[in-house]
């Protein structure tokens, strides 16, 4: 019987419950004291597969009447891998709980700020696997 492929286990549905797009907010609220103060939602999506890693991104849209080419965006990945309201490694601990195509997950790394437009930009999260019975 063949595995499901990534793409079919991380369907947008199941990303939303791995990092809930409120989860913005919360960040936004401990950076700044006010989560209307951020200028971009932030969301998980499934970017692609090889046979030894899934990739992900955490896209950041630009909020209505914000800009987000004036945010310092390029120094998140730091940012990111550190702050517990965002938590990284718990969404890869989420994303391991759901594996069930034989493999598992085992490290994971940010990579840098890519800018796709001025209103959407997007931190690649690569996340290496391994089988899980080995």
């Amino acid at each position: 019987m063949q595995k499901p492929s990534c793409k079919t286990i991380f369907r947008q549905r199941i990303l939303d419950e791995i990092f809930p797009s409120s989860r913005a907010d919360r960040f936004f609220a401990a950076l700044f004291g006010d989560a209307s103060e951020g200028a971009y939602d932030i969301s998980l999506a499934y970017a692609g597969e090889k046979e030894d890693q899934i990739d992900f991104e955490f896209q950041l849209k630009q909020r209505p009447g914000k800009c987000l080419a004036c945010n310092l965006t390029y120094g998140l990945p730091e940012v990111f891998m550190r702050h517990p309201v965002i938590d990284v490694a718990e969404v890869v601990r989420q994303i391991d709980s759901r594996m069930n195509n034989g493999k598992k997950c085992a490290e994971w790394t940010l990579g840098r700020t890519r800018e796709v437009s001025r209103a959407i930009h997007v931190l690649p999260l690569t996340v290496k696997l391994t089988p899980a019975n080995p």
